[in-house]
């Protein structure tokens, strides 16, 4: 993929942040998800949320005027060096960060929850999502990455045997369906906390806690981009070519 990209009606909202990744702030702006929605093409995601499509355009090519280096740092990765990136940035974020925001959560429900019954609302589903999402990460380094680099590493029939001769489409079509589901899940705390605004009354660990989580919130938005609109595509791709080959 160029990453010198023309924007048109009918580029793809991921081809798009994966050429410049600041053009996510962009779609964020506009109420547009790029990362699970990421093979929408822009004309479809304007007319469904009734935006001025010339004017996004024209906003994301000011932008992607200048160079983003990390963007085309993550496209020149092999495939898997850049699963190694995404279970140590972005696996490692999860596995970090979850279990503080847990116990926050647990202390202002005993604290606020009967001035703030959302509390427990939000409590309930990031303890869901976080449960979800460790599940989500063990599947992805047990069975996908290791499969990426055996396939990488030009042991496709080897890879084949350890995936019950399944091509790689059907586990990231999983996959796609596990993130759409968290990032619906993540999307209605926003909805509820009004983007994780603190309360008249909040205290210091209201503060701290809706900052993670908003943190938490961005993090798995380029988390979900990479593997939906970068790794998942360019590894069917491969694993297209080396069975044509094979």
């Amino acid at each position: 993929m160029k990453l010198n990209m023309k924007i048109g009606s009918e580029s793809l909202i991921g081809d798009i942040v994966r050429t410049n990744y600041s053009a996510a702030r962009v779609f964020e702006n506009h109420g547009i998800d790029y990362c699970c929605g990421g093979n929408i093409p822009i004309n479809h995601a304007c007319s469904q949320d009734g935006i001025d499509e010339n004017l996004l355009i024209r906003q994301l090519e000011a932008l992607l005027e200048r160079r983003d280096r990390s963007s085309e740092y993550i496209e020149n990765l092999p495939l898997t060096e850049l699963s190694n990136y995404i279970v140590e940035t972005h696996h490692g974020y999860i596995h970090d960060t979850a279990p503080f925001i847990r116990e926050k959560l647990k202390k202002l429900c005993e604290v606020h929850g009967d001035h703030h019954p959302e509390l427990s609302e939000i409590r309930e589903m990031f303890d869901t999502a976080s449960v979800n999402l460790l599940l989500h990460m063990e599947k992805e380094e047990t069975i996908l990455f290791p499969y990426i680099r055996d396939m990488e590493n030009l042991k496709l029939n080897e890879a084949r045997k350890k995936m019950k001769a399944e091509k790689m489409s059907s586990p990231i079509h999983q996959f796609r369906e596990e993130h759409q589901a968290e990032g619906d899940r993540f999307r209605k705390m926003s909805e509820i906390t009004n983007n994780f605004r603190v309360p008249a009354d909040g205290c210091n660990t209201y503060q701290v806690t809706y900052r993670t989580l908003d943190e938490f919130v961005k993090d798995l938005h380029r988390h979900i981009h990479l593997e939906n609109n970068v790794l998942f595509p360019k590894s069917i791709k491969m694993e297209e070519e080396r069975l044509q080959k094979s």
